[in-house]
């Protein structure tokens, strides 16, 4: 069939503990590699790049940011927004005060500075927990939305508060700017979605991914066991927000090119990642990058359907998508709380055993 492991024997704890550790599963993701990096950008243009390809790959950081929190460490966020916003203006400062500094250390040093800030916002998970950990994260999100907004040393005292992306290359090839192609910037935000996914995929794996989720199911046990939760619970929200950090720096510099932080890294900016992990699947890397192309193709798709085809006008096709969306939140909440990647694996187990009986 399809999906078989017969016959997929390992011989060393090296080969067991490999990040894809069945064939089958290699292959597919050297495929999807493969096209990514190979075929893609030969076929990109202006469109999908910035309806599809690019706000995917942006969103997928921030997801699997906001999972590692949420979905592997159980700790409640609100703040994503507020998050990418840290990482949007820490890429802005850096760009403009070091003009000769590589745009993707720039964009790494930009997530570096929002997991000092996160952390700083995750001391009160220390404390509390579930809704009032929500509510501290929440306020996190409106204090720096506005700090960004009123203190004009983060916006280098423009006139309209508005930051814009200066030009930057990459082995001569402009990946910010109007002059940007569109496989340069597809690429360059794929680099980042590949190491990330990567490094995601091993940590929620090891030793630290372990001392998570032993926080997540039961915090008291995890104690008694011999978890910190000061380190667990800390590193959790350094780590959620250098993604999404990294995902504000590549959201503001390679997306949008000029943003303002209220109408750009608003609340609907968090929700909206926050959809995405609970309509991919909580605590799953697959799962963040499902719930990501999820949220970013339905409103795509909404609109030629209803706009293009139908000649619908754009505000019922928006309300379309809430109630869609809103539906599918509702669905999968009490149906499969695990989202679309609890059907994935089902899938895969109904071909383990076909055309066996359960």
């Amino acid at each position: 069939m399809f999906y078989r492991e017969a016959g997929d024997f390992k011989t060393s704890y090296s080969d067991d503990a490999q990040t894809f550790p069945i064939k089958f599963d290699r292959y597919r993701y050297y495929f999807v590699l493969i096209v990514a990096f190979g075929l893609i950008p030969l076929l990109i243009n202006d469109y999908w790049e910035k309806s599809v390809l690019v706000p995917f790959l942006v969103f997928s950081i921030a997801a699997l940011g906001l999972n590692i929190l949420t979905g592997y460490c159980g700790q409640v966020s609100l703040g994503t927004g507020g998050f990418m916003a840290v990482g949007a203006y820490a890429c802005y400062k850096l760009m403009t005060a070091f003009p000769d500094l590589n745009i993707f250390f720039v964009v790494l040093l930009s997530g570096g500075v929002t997991a000092l800030v996160g952390a700083a916002f995750g001391l009160p998970s220390l404390r509390i927990k579930g809704f009032y950990l929500a509510v501290a994260t929440l306020a996190a999100q409106f204090f720096l939305v506005w700090l960004f907004n009123k203190v004009p040393w983060f916006f280098n005292y423009s006139a309209t508060g508005q930051i814009s992306a200066p030009e930057r290359t990459v082995f001569g090839f402009a990946v910010t700017g109007p002059n940007a192609a569109p496989w340069a910037t597809y690429l360059f935000c794929l680099s980042f979605v590949f190491l990330l996914a990567w490094l995601a995929r091993n940590l929620t794996r090891g030793r630290t991914g372990r001392q998570w989720m032993a926080i997540r199911d039961m915090d008291i046990a995890a104690e008694i066991i011999g978890v910190n939760p000061l380190v667990a619970k800390l590193t959790a929200f350094a780590t959620s927000s250098f993604y999404v950090g990294v995902a504000g720096a590549l959201f503001f510099s390679v997306y949008l090119g000029a943003v303002e932080p209220t109408e750009a890294f608003g609340i609907n900016q968090s929700f909206l990642v926050l959809f995405m992990i609970i309509i991919g699947g909580l605590g799953s890397v697959f799962g963040s990058f499902i719930g990501a192309g999820f949220m970013i193709l339905l409103p795509v798709l909404l609109k030629n359907l209803m706009v293009g085809g139908m000649g619908w006008s754009t505000t019922i096709a928006t309300h379309t998508e809430f109630v869609v969306v809103g539906g599918l939140i509702i669905f999968f909440l009490i149906v499969e709380p695990h989202g679309l990647a609890q059907l994935w694996r089902l899938g895969k187990e109904k071909l383990r055993l076909w055309p066996f009986p359960h």
